[in-house]
């Protein structure tokens, strides 16, 4: 384990200790609002350019937002990358955007409600589409982790051959270039025209603006007791205690951002190896990254191969101890769960959906 991810997940498991900790609760914690100071250039750098943007973090959630130095919010490329990820032109045929397989349509949760996404031309993924909501927070992208940021993890889809198949990057910044009405837009975010790397920082700037928190149980634990049912109550004692769910998911995101093998598709002829693929470590056979808890009513199916449809199956399968295979995260044990404190866990997972939904609708494209 490396030591920037040790110190991730102590940090994590210190913020799920400390987990009834009170603090007065925002009302507007769910409003992004645009720092109207003025635009600064950096001196020396022209891209460094625009109007900074501080989204207001919701209730629950860390202040920092993982902001990559070479790439500052600005209100400019979080609208053109608001633009950009809507944009079915950056596929192929035409047909596929961002949003297709991480709609933000609240039904959906930032995903798309399939076991595996559809590409272009029909082609089908490998994998389930993980929501957007908070991946700011996350240390590395995919399942795999084979993106290190949002701004990698951005350019990954334009290219793969079972999802927007753009045959090269530079196909993608000559579509986008030949839009005129995407010109001005360039230049007023990056002083620049168009290029891989500033489409995919713009795309990575709106992503970073997808904030999920304000829940029933933020507000719980900032003293508003009634927030919580008594099942929820009782499902989130087991979350912390019984059913060892922080083990894995932990901090403000619910997610130490690592890798653990539940056993997911391993009995499979030819099982995907997730985060092996990227390290090539034995241990990491069959691992994939640990998702987010947040809004996760809205995200099914469940799992990196969407292969578990309700929450309820999803908490059997942790119940019985995953399934087992020679590389089985020694975190994963079988629970020993009565009926009732399924339902209860359930319950309390329920009441880790966001108040208000971070929807954003799409508007009309550049011409």
């Amino acid at each position: 384990m490396s030591f920037k991810r040790h110190i991730f997940i102590v940090l994590a498991l210190s913020l799920s200790l400390l987990h009834c900790k009170k603090e007065k609760p925002n009302p507007e914690a769910n409003v992004k609002v645009q720092d109207t100071s003025q635009a600064s250039n950096q001196a020396g750098d022209s891209k460094n350019i625009g109007t900074p943007f501080k989204p207001i973090i919701p209730l629950g959630l860390d202040e920092d937002l993982n902001i990559p130095e070479d790439n500052p919010l600005t209100a400019e490329k979080v609208e053109l990358g608001k633009l950009l990820y809507f944009d079915k032109r950056l596929s192929l045929d035409k047909t596929v955007s961002c949003a297709s397989c991480h709609n933000p349509d609240p039904k959906l949760g930032w995903s798309d409600g399939k076991a595996v996404s559809d590409g272009v031309q029909g082609e089908k993924g490998t994998r389930n589409a993980p929501t957007v909501i908070n991946s700011t927070y996350m240390m590395e992208q995919f399942w795999d982790g084979r993106a290190p940021t949002l701004e990698e993890q951005a350019k990954g889809p334009l290219t793969n051959p079972v999802e927007m198949k753009m045959p090269d990057h530079g196909a993608v910044v000559d579509r986008i270039r030949k839009i005129p009405g995407y010109t001005p837009l360039f230049q007023k975010a990056f002083g620049e025209e168009a290029n891989i790397d500033n489409i995919a920082k713009a795309i990575a700037s709106f992503e970073r603006t997808v904030l999920g928190g304000n829940s029933l149980y933020d507000r719980y634990q900032q003293g508003e007791k009634s927030a919580l049912t008594e099942s929820q109550e009782k499902g989130l004692k087991l979350f912390f205690g019984k059913a060892n769910c922080t083990k894995c998911h932990v901090g403000s995101n619910f997610s130490d951002s690592d890798y653990h093998n539940l056993g997911v598709g391993m009995t499979a002829k030819k099982p995907d190896l997730g985060r092996y693929e990227i390290t090539k470590q034995e241990k990491d056979k069959g691992a994939f990254k640990t998702p987010t808890l947040r809004d996760i009513t809205k995200t099914a199916p469940y799992m990196h191969d969407g292969s578990q449809k309700t929450l309820e199956e999803v908490i059997e399968f942790y119940n019985q101890g995953g399934e087992k295979n020679p590389w089985l995260d020694s975190k994963v044990e079988v629970l020993h769960l009565n009926e009732e404190e399924k339902k209860d866990l359930v319950n309390f997972l329920k009441a880790l959906d966001s108040e208000p939904y971070p929807f954003v609708a799409p508007g009309p494209l550049p011409e």
